[in-house]
């Protein structure tokens, strides 16, 4: 047992130790931080609850994306977790500071709730990844309901 605990020690202490990393500072001198490299896209938010949508019409929303970096953002794809849902975006580089919009619909099909997932790929290997949701419900088959009072009317002769 003495040997399990001085073991799972000396691992707990390797391992702690590995997760730092080290970075210059601008005045040449090396600094431990955990967090080197900062993540320069920036979303407002990250989900979107469609509540309640009949089914058959596509909705949409525009999920709004910020450069923070210091140099331009590239997105290298924009994709769905299914054909249902498309994403829509600008090919062109998000120079630092400014903002655009992933434009994101989603065709309903079929009833029930959905969940579904976006994923965005930028600077060539870094993600994110943005969600939709809500819950589709069954358009009548009509543009209105039979009202029996008109049809009562219609058979009569007057």
């Amino acid at each position: 047992m003495k040997k399990f605990m001085t073991f799972f020690a000396l691992m707990a202490t390797v391992l702690f130790a590995g997760a730092q990393t080290t970075v210059a500072n601008t005045n040449g001198t090396a600094s431990t931080n955990a967090t080197a490299s900062a993540d320069v896209l920036q979303l407002k938010e990250t989900e979107h609850d469609f509540s309640q949508i009949p089914q058959g019409k596509p909705v949409y929303y525009n999920f709004e994306i910020v450069n923070t970096g210091k140099t331009e953002l590239k997105l290298d794809d924009v994709h769905a977790s299914c054909g249902c849902t498309t994403p829509e975006w600008s090919h062109d580089a998000i120079a630092p500071g400014a903002t655009a919009k992933i434009k994101v619909g989603y065709n309903a099909s079929g009833e029930g709730n959905f969940e579904k997932y976006i994923t965005i790929t930028y600077n060539t290997n870094q993600t994110k990844q943005l969600r939709i949701k809500g819950t589709v419900w069954k358009a009548p088959a009509g543009a209105a309901p039979v009202n029996a009072s008109v049809e009562l009317l219609k058979k009569s002769n007057l």
